[in-house]
């Protein structure tokens, strides 16, 4: 027993050393890269659930922000800054329940309806189909529209997809014009319903498919614009769910099935403090957070079995963190703020998502503003710009770029005989033959140096940037809006060939070569 205690230990001094005297080890492949990073992966989510839509997009006019109409300008200029490229909504839960000619029309006849999915409050129906597309084309970004499946019928959403894409005469078109649009938007994203397996009916997988089948059939195409139609997928780890959809459902009437998996710290009882938690906790979210690599590839496992072409596109219309609200805010509008955590949580998970883009084709973080790992929070006039929207914009480098593949050799971050992959990396060229690489540093205690060979490419300048903060649970707060930030990087240089680069402990650093 003491020999097999000794030589483990001898070994397990070896490997350190070996670490202490080697970096870690990444090649970026650099030859005739094949698959597009998708800009639609780096999309959002607008659900009428708290103070997203209501005191976040659109505000009182007698709010003295920049407006139009009542959309509140700044959070558009943001969104802009991040070449935001897609916007879901009315929801969520709410899709199910929301009938869309409740939002058109003069504002002062629309019906009011009870929102029984987030807090039983009010909803006026002020923001409808109009002022949704309104706000898309100021931020210039392609509107992805969830439909009721749940309590809505197909005449409905048949109806929703005739006034806003036909470009004819009609009953529904003539109502379009009166409401003061004369062409139409030409929406191609539509969901089929949302968490069909909850909170969008509670139906069976295989019920929901001929639903979907039925649904789809008269979603029609008009001139000028095919839709895309996405099949309301998985919960998380509900491999089933996505065997039953691909066997069920013939690929030429979709254009993806979405999945839905949340980052929770401890558990969905008890989901944790957004702010206030220790280094175990901080563990245990990036283990939850981790857990997207192994259902996008088990999932997609399954849709190849079916769609080996990849013609289908897995969108990931809900993903990010979940924690406890903060105190003192009304526990159905799902308010919480937003840490260094969270910023390492976004730029792993973009990480997986680039380095899936053969089948990750759209993605949506939830949700935009002041809701869940919101890249932006009001209060009152004051807007302040989360950790997480900060990962966005040093990430936009990657829409539509060439992915190039990358094959990591790194240490292990452990915490009481757990361990997680500490480094997480992805890279792209763009255009103009610029290649980008993102790398993330998810442990908290260590330093890492990464040497790096690319093959393939010519490179010779580096320049980079850098998110980090002395502590996990940093945030910015509208008292000290700038605390977590971007800042220039010069932890890489040039060693022959190879890239050298030194990773500070919990940090996303964000490297452009030319």
């Amino acid at each position: 027993m003491k020999k097999t205690i000794l030589l483990a230990a001898v070994m397990a001094g070896a490997v350190i050393s070996t670490y202490a005297q080697n970096p870690a080890r990444l090649l970026v492949n650099a030859h005739a890269p094949k698959e597009t990073i998708s800009r639609h992966i780096y999309g959002h989510f607008s659900e009428h659930l708290g103070r997203c839509i209501y005191d976040g997009f659109w505000v009182a006019d007698s709010m003295q922000v920049p407006k139009k109409d009542r959309i509140r300008l700044d959070v558009v200029d943001a969104l802009k800054k991040i070449k935001v490229p897609n916007l879901r909504w009315p929801g969520g839960c709410f899709a199910d329940e929301y009938h869309w000619r409740d939002g058109i029309g003069p504002r002062e006849n629309r019906p009011k309806m009870v929102n029984s999915s987030w807090g039983n409050v009010t909803e006026d129906n002020s923001f409808g189909t109009h002022e949704f597309l309104e706000l898309c084309e100021l931020i210039g970004c392609d509107p992805y529209i969830s439909a009721n499946v749940g309590s809505g019928t197909v005449q409905e959403m048949n109806n929703w997809v005739e006034y806003l894409n036909f470009d004819g005469l009609s009953p529904i078109t003539d109502t379009r014009k009166k409401n003061g649009r004369d062409k139409p938007w030409k929406v191609q994203f539509w969901g089929v319903g949302n968490e069909s397996w909850g909170c969008g009916g509670n139906m069976t997988p295989e019920y929901y498919a001929g639903e979907y089948r039925r649904y789809a059939t008269f979603c029609k195409n008009y001139p000028g614009v095919a839709l895309k139609k996405i099949v309301s997928g998985a919960n998380s780890n509900d491999y089933n769910w996505t065997e039953v959809m691909m066997r069920n459902i013939p690929l030429g009437m979709m254009w993806g099935v979405s999945l839905h998996h949340y980052t929770v710290p401890k558990t969905w009882r008890e989901k944790g403090s957004a702010t206030q938690f220790d280094e175990k906790e901080y563990f245990l979210a990036m283990n939850s957070c981790l857990k997207m690599e192994e259902l996008i590839n088990r999932h997609s496992t399954i849709m190849d079995k079916y769609d080996p072409g990849k013609r289908v596109a897995l969108v990931v219309d809900e993903w990010g963190i979940w924690t406890d609200v903060e105190p003192g805010t009304n526990p159905a509008f799902l308010y919480q703020q937003n840490s260094m955590r969270d910023a390492i949580i976004a730029g792993t998970t973009l990480n997986i998502f680039n380095n899936h883009a053969d089948r990750v084709k759209m993605a949506e973080l939830a949700q935009t503003v002041n809701v869940l790992q919101s890249v932006i929070l009001t209060k009152g006039r004051q807007m302040v710009l989360t950790p997480t929207y900060h990962i966005f914009d040093l990430y936009k480098v990657h829409q539509d770029a060439k992915l190039l593949p990358v094959q990591l050799s790194a240490p292990d971050y452990s915490l009481g005989g757990d361990k997680l992959a500490a480094v997480n990396v992805s890279a792209s060229q763009d255009a103009s033959g610029a290649i980008h690489i993102s790398f993330v540093n998810i442990d908290p205690n260590k330093d890492i140096t990464i040497r790096t060979s690319l093959n393939g490419a010519n490179w010779k300048t580096i320049d980079g940037q850098i998110m980090t903060s002395p502590k996990f649970t940093d945030i910015n707060s509208f008292e000290e809006p700038n605390k977590v930030k971007p800042a220039a990087f010069k932890g890489a240089k040039k060693e022959g060939n190879d890239l050298t680069v030194t990773l500070p402990k919990l940090s996303v650093v964000v490297l452009e070569l030319k």
